[in-house]
């Protein structure tokens, strides 16, 4: 094979679809790609086929959605790319963390064994399935009382969407199932088993999600504690881990025939799609904080030192290179607050009119919002609609909307949304500095920048520029230059980022004026935040109040 021929695939699988692309390992330039939506979305209401229903904070999906993307997306990024499956050297992938799923010994999911299809537990828990927050504060409450050395290392608090707070409501809820359960695994590595035949675990899902520090996870002596039936937890999870970059093994011909790739093709170690972003982005060095915005928002960042930090998912070594100290903070709701506005609260003339335009409904109040100077709408809001999970780490917490009167407009509060993910943005950062982790650039990867007003308010907020990602699917680019590595076409992922990665830098400039004002309007977010977060003298726990009368009239 000439060097200029080869390729490499990688695969994104995101919470409502998976995406392909296939990427010339010269230069980063991606030859064809694809997407494939999972038939059954994010299972939120009912299980399907049974129509068990699912409690309040429940998010599901189904593995054979997963499978499909292998079946459906890679094939056509092949055709579309032209290239013959003979020049793809590696392949990688990426998976939304945590999601996780119960197994037997073989990587059968438990929602597909006879008879365990109307068990909800039985089903791979999406990352934003909330539905563990009791088990989350247990967690934390005993490490916090037994000075646990690894509470630390992520800001300390365990969050409800984590492994092992998902595993704990599963013991809780369902011990039956719970004691069928012979592996419990990130989707990032179930995935990796289903193309290689062989199971695999990696440094990062099991340092974020995994509670995973300094060579071991929690002892049996803490897991005992927490509920004596949970003492053995940690055997459900026991395997070498593998470092990122590195090969997991090769491609299976059942794989090969999924995928249209050639049986034996390397395949790269699991890996999470915030994480992989930061290679797409060349973004590895210290103090490049890269932030990938969609429904979510996921902030990785590289660094030389360690540190606590407040609200942090963790801080791991080598969790997103090798040699170097990775963080991950996040907030659970940025785009999907959008969606919740537009779906849920746009009277029928503005969507009537987005249509008379050629638009969509976010655009057309994005034009409106635009025209606003900062504070007309006499609005601030509170991000939390999907929980908080950096710093507060908290997803009992719900959104707020403070300043509405009868003159209140949609574009208004769609506006104050937008500013108040933007002000959760800088709350993130601020706990980064103020930790003594500084952050020299910030680099904005996802979906939502695809809208520049929004990217604008966010340079203005932080009052520093943003530079943005040069690829349209950064994870799935970042799957592919780590499997790059993998295949041993370049010496490390530092390497490999910075002839395949892009970006613009400081392509957002901050404007003064507006910074000033936006300011002002942080301040009040901030002593709101204070106010509604149940976790400081004189603040409020009512937002808790509300969510338990909420759950208790659900059942």
């Amino acid at each position: 094979m000439s060097v200029s021929n080869a390729c490499v695939v990688g695969v994104d699988f995101g919470t409502l679809s998976g995406r392909a692309v296939v990427v010339r390992v010269a230069d980063g330039v991606q030859l064809g790609t694809a997407e494939h939506l999972y038939s059954h979305g994010v299972i939120e209401q009912s299980l399907p086929g049974s129509n068990v229903p699912l409690g309040p904070s429940w998010a599901l999906q189904a593995p054979s959605d997963w499978l499909d993307v292998l079946r459906e997306a890679v094939p056509v990024a092949l055709t579309a790319a032209g290239v013959d499956p003979a020049d793809v050297i590696g392949i990688g992938t990426d998976f939304t963390a945590c999601t996780v799923l119960p197994t037997l010994a073989d990587g059968t999911p438990l929602c597909e064994v006879d008879g365990l299809a109307d068990r909800p537990h039985a089903w791979p828990k999406l990352w934003k399935h909330h539905a563990a927050q009791a088990q989350a504060d247990r967690i934390n409450a005993l490490a916090a009382e037994r000075g646990e050395s690894w509470l630390p290392r992520y800001g300390g608090k365990i969050s409800s969407e984590w492994e092992f707070a998902k595993a704990l409501q599963v013991l809780d809820e369902d011990q039956e199932l719970y004691d069928r359960t012979e592996r419990w695994i990130e989707a990032a590595d179930w995935i990796i088993w289903q193309l290689t035949g062989q199971e695999s675990r990696n440094v990062c899902t099991a340092g974020y999600k995994g509670i995973h520090q300094d060579g071991q996870y929690p002892s049996r002596e803490y897991l005992a504690a927490l509920d004596p039936r949970f003492a053995d937890f940690t055997a459900k999870l026991e395997h070498p881990l593998s470092g990122l970059g590195e090969e997991a093994g090769i491609l299976t011909a059942q794989a090969a025939a999924w995928t249209g790739l050639t049986e034996g093709t390397v395949v790269a170690v699991g890996n999470v799609d915030a994480h992989v972003t930061a290679a797409a982005a060349d973004a590895v060095r210290p103090g490049q904080l890269v932030a990938i915005m969609g429904t979510s928002t996921c902030h990785v960042m590289s660094s030389n030192q360690a540190a606590d930090v407040p609200g942090m998912c963790g801080v791991v070594w080598e969790g997103i290179v090798p040699g170097l100290w990775g963080y991950e903070a996040g907030q659970s709701g940025v785009g999907d607050i959008f969606g919740w506005f537009v779906d849920t609260a746009v009277p029928a003339a503005y969507v009537a009119e987005a249509e008379r335009r050629g638009q969509t409904v976010h655009e057309y109040l994005t034009t409106l919002a635009e025209a606003q100077p900062v504070g007309r709408h006499g609005l601030v809001a509170l991000d939390w609609h999907n929980g908080n999970r950096s710093v507060l780490v908290d997803h009992d917490l719900s959104g707020v909307i403070i300043g509405q009167t009868l003159a209140t407009r949609p574009e208004d509060t769609y506006r104050a949304l937008i500013e108040a993910t933007a002000f959760g943005t800088r709350t993130i950062i601020e706990a980064f500095e103020s930790s003594g982790v500084p952050v020299g650039e910030f680099v904005a990867a996802g979906g939502l920048l695809k809208n520049k007003f929004l990217m604008q308010t966010y340079a203005d907020v932080l009052r520093r520029p943003i530079s943005v990602i040069g690829a349209e699917q950064g994870p799935a680019l970042g799957s592919a230059i780590h499997a790059a590595v993998a295949a041993k076409a370049y010496p490390d992922i530092a390497s490999a980022a910075a002839a395949m990665g892009d970006r613009t830098e400081a392509a957002y400039v901050p404007d003064e004026s507006r910074s000033d004002r936006y300011d002002e309007l942080y301040r009040i977010y901030h002593e709101l935040h204070d106010h509604f977060s149940a976790q400081a003298a004189g603040s409020t726990d009512v937002l808790h109040r509300l969510r338990s009368i909420r759950n208790e009239v659900a059942r």
